[in-house]
């Protein structure tokens, strides 16, 4: 894993397996949020794996995926909601991370 600080409480990487979670803990995140669609990659474990590998390690995690529509207000507000009501630190992963940057980024025009 590649993991990128954007700032003291969000980090971002790319794809994710249920076997990262286990090092994603001992780093010490609370907080999960997959920005990519299932079935993007054929080679990409499905979200739930992911899901449940969390939630046995006590990680709140969720999922708001940025398709190829792109992003929209619907997801910038889900994504506001989540850092409202989630722990940090959060990671946030994509398939590079990319849209997980750009989605906490465009949520500080909602949230100041």
């Amino acid at each position: 894993m590649d993991i990128r600080w954007i700032d003291d409480d969000y980090a971002v990487t790319g794809q994710i397996t249920p076997e990262d979670v286990n090092a994603i803990a001992d780093m010490g995140f609370k907080a999960i949020v997959c920005h990519r669609p299932d079935g993007e990659n054929a080679s990409q474990p499905d979200f739930a794996l992911v899901q449940a590998k969390a939630a046995e390690l006590g990680i709140e995690i969720r999922q708001i995926a940025v398709g190829p529509t792109g992003l929209t207000a619907d997801k910038v507000h889900a994504m506001v909601d989540a850092l409202d009501e989630m722990p940090r630190p959060m990671l946030g992963y994509c398939r590079s991370g990319a849209r997980s940057t750009a989605i906490y980024q465009h949520t500080h025009h909602i949230r100041g």
